[in-house]
């Protein structure tokens, strides 16, 4: 994961992990867009001390993520959601039909919520 969306997500899912001081470090990059050096020089360290700091936080996210698959059970249940909300707006389906699909959709709901 490279992409400040990635980075954000990972965060957004991981985050409350890691220490305040990372956080700080982290939020401070890829939220506020500061630069390495202002990072730097507002909480006392190097500009490499700041990198390393912030590639260590990804990674260790990252292998949360390996481990839990929390990102992806969520992404699973978002696209299910959208072809859900497709599913009801289709006017040519019958009751049936889309009693049917629903129940499709729900199953793969609970199915990715409680995988382990």
């Amino acid at each position: 994961m490279d992409g400040i969306i990635d980075l954000g997500r990972l965060y957004d899912f991981y985050g409350e992990l890691l220490t305040v001081h990372q956080r700080q470090i982290y939020e401070a990059a890829v939220y506020e867009d500061l630069s390495l050096n202002e990072i730097a020089k507002e909480n006392g360290i190097t500009k490499q001390g700041v990198h390393d700091l912030i590639r260590r936080c990804t990674r260790t996210m990252e292998a949360y993520e390996e481990k839990l698959h929390m990102i992806e059970r969520f992404q699973r249940l978002q696209a299910l959601c959208e072809e859900t909300s497709t599913l009801c707006q289709d006017a040519s389906l019958s009751r049936e039909e889309l009693a049917a699909g629903t129940e499709e959709k729900l199953q793969l709901m609970l199915q990715a919520i409680s995988q382990d």
